[in-house]
Parts: C-alpha cells; structure tokens; sequence
C-alpha cells in the first residue's frame, strides 16, 4: 500500500488507528461540524444582514456545503473522539457566554482575551506551504475591475517581476464591480512588490 501511494504522488503518514482517529476529529470534523453550526444560524437571517457578509463568514462557512449522507457516516463512525473534542469545545464556550453574560465583571474581558489568544496561538501551528512550517507572508493588496483578463494580467506582471505568489485571496465589493486581491509574497519583497505594481498602474498597496 505504502509503494502504491508512493507510486501515485502520495505523502505516506504512519499513524495508529487511536491516532488516526483523534487526529481527523480535530483537523476535519471538529471544523465540519462548527461550520455547520455556524451557517446553520443564517438560515433566517434578513437579506440585509446577509448582503454584509465578507470573506470572514464565507471562510469559516465554506465547508458546510458537504453532503450530509456523507457527512452522518463519517460523524457516526468516528462518533467517540468527535464527542470528545466537542466536549472539550462545549466548555470553553460556556466560559465565553458567561464572560458575555456581563462583560464589565472581575475576570470576564480575561476570559475573552484569552480566547482570541488561544486562536492565535493555534492558528499559528497551521502548517505552510507543502506541509512546511508555518512562515509569515507580507500581503500585497490589488483593487481590480471585475472584467476578465485582469487576474491573467496581474499574475503576468507577478511573473515578470520575478516574484513568487505565495497564497491568494479575492473579496468582492458589495454593490461595485471591483475586487480586492490579496497577495501573499515573501517578506523581504512585499514593500518593493507594491511599488513595483504601482509603478505599472496599478492600484496596488502593500499591507504588513
């Protein structure tokens, strides 16, 4: 098996079954699941909440368009971890509603800071690139008219530049015909890269 994946491009990763499971319902379903939850809350929100959405809801929402036949096997054949990780999820969100119950008493902002905290902090474990270690991108924004050929051409300049597009992520304005892209690059470059794209025109401004 381990000659076949090989053979077919594949990353071979040892893992007791015990492993295996805890660590699918951390990474994948423990985020199924929220995402769910999450998008489940918009079923009847008003148009006009909606039409606020940014990448931030369609990010966290994005995996809860998943079959849900598929979805009630997998949660029902790994149901021990999942549960267990969810338990674990259940408690620190009791805290945080009891620190929003009143905000302003002894220890409740404590409790949220340390929330947010903890999400950097995991979210900074996130691999990188190919499974690398995580590394720090500066991001150069692109404001782009929403007609085709200006991705082709931005990512033609890019190459031209020499420079390497680490990640990329488009936001659409609400009511214009016009995008933000996003750009990840090396953060030795992303102030040059900036200048660089203005200098051809564009309507470009470099982040952090």
């Amino acid at each position: 098996m381990e000659d076949l994946a090989s053979r077919l491009g594949g990353t071979v990763v040892r893992l007791s079954p015990e492993e295996h499971d805890d660590a699918v319902a951390l990474i994948s379903h423990l985020p199924q699941v929220a995402a769910s939850l999450v998008a489940a809350r918009l079923t009847d929100a008003s148009e006009s909440a909606l039409r606020l959405a940014g990448n931030g809801l369609k990010d966290t929402t994005r995996i809860a368009e998943s079959d849900p036949h598929l979805w009630v096997q997998i949660l029902g054949g790994n149901a021990e971890p999942v549960r267990r990780v969810l338990g674990e999820l259940h408690e620190e969100l009791s805290s945080v509603l009891s620190a929003l119950e009143d905000p302003s008493a002894p220890g409740a902002r404590l409790t949220l800071a340390r929330m947010l905290d903890g999400g950097n902090a995991g979210r900074a474990r996130v691999p990188g690139k190919h499974g690398a270690a995580p590394q720090h991108f500066a991001h150069v924004v692109v404001l782009l008219d929403d007609r085709p050929g200006q991705l082709g051409s931005l990512f033609a300049i890019m190459a031209d530049l020499g420079v390497n597009v680490e990640d990329v992520r488009m936001e659409h304005a609400a009511g214009r015909e016009v995008g933000a892209v996003e750009l990840s690059v090396l953060s030795h470059v992303g102030q040059s890269t900036a200048d660089e794209l203005r200098a051809r025109g564009l309507n470009a401004y470099y982040v952090s």
